[in-house]
């Protein structure tokens, strides 16, 4: 898949991506994505417009990785998780979220599998499954 982003694609620069999608989600779609569980909703809403559209994930692929990274942005400051680069991955991006209890999450394939399958893969019940426990899950009635 061929990339062309602002930031090189580390865990560093994980939030940077985050938060250039929340700008432009601002300026597109008027979208306002506030690092909360409940945004994930509208990055569903966003990610379903392009499907509709026949959007693929290699045309929307920058977009797509942003909005993974914005998900793995409310893992991180939600769910206590921390962005790693994980070698030789079989998923789309080697980034994942490491979450305390040592599960890893891999937001930025979530978005990519939600373009491709539509509301069969639920980003905001793929959230509240990794979600502590008794912590904020991801409600929305969107998606």
């Amino acid at each position: 898949m061929q990339l062309h982003l602002n930031y090189p694609l580390e865990p560093d620069s994980a939030p940077l991506h985050a938060a250039a999608i929340v700008e432009v989600a601002a300026d597109i779609s008027d979208a306002e994505l506030d690092y909360s569980p409940g945004s994930i909703g509208v990055v569903e809403d966003i990610v379903d417009g392009f499907r509709t559209d026949g959007a693929t994930g290699q045309e929307m692929a920058d977009s797509l990785v942003a909005f993974g990274c914005y998900v793995g942005e409310i893992l991180t400051r939600h769910a206590g998780g921390a962005w790693r680069y994980m070698q030789d991955s079989p998923h789309v991006v080697p980034l994942v979220v490491a979450l305390p209890d040592a599960r890893e999450c891999h937001p930025i394939d979530w978005v990519f599998r939600r373009l491709e399958h539509g509301p069969d893969v639920s980003i905001c019940g793929l959230y509240a499954e990794v979600a502590p426990e008794g912590g904020p899950a991801a409600t929305s009635t969107h998606g």
